[in-house]
């Protein structure tokens, strides 16, 4: 249960970033942020992956540069159910879902511990 709350917290700060980073994104505040993070989790986890399975093929033709659209569909789709948290047009969804990936990464590379195998 911890560690899930580290992982919320961790992609809350993650899409605050990005709202810094990337133009077009914007974040009202922590509630946002938090609240953001689990939308975008929960759009992911449910239409994500079914859109990621009907476009496989086209995934394979573009070396996997599609699942990037579609992760930007997603974003952009969390964030019209989220009040305090707005993406302006799709380029800037598809360049935040880039950056919110790198960000949540780097993010989870700090503060997580490695597992020894």
């Amino acid at each position: 249960m911890r560690r899930m709350l580290v992982h919320w917290i961790i992609m809350a700060l993650a899409v605050w970033l990005t709202s810094l980073i990337v133009p077009g994104i914007y974040v009202s505040g922590p509630a946002a942020a938090l609240i953001a993070a689990v939308a975008i989790g929960l759009a992911n986890a449910t239409i994500g992956v079914f859109l990621k399975i009907i476009t496989f093929p086209i995934t394979i033709v573009t070396f996997g540069i599609f699942w990037l659209v579609i992760n930007g569909i997603m974003l952009k789709l969390a964030s019209a159910f989220v009040p305090g948290f707005h993406i302006r047009g799709f380029a800037a969804a598809f360049w935040g879902a880039i950056v919110l990936s790198i960000v949540n990464m780097l993010l989870k590379w700090m503060v997580l511990p490695r597992h020894r195998d």
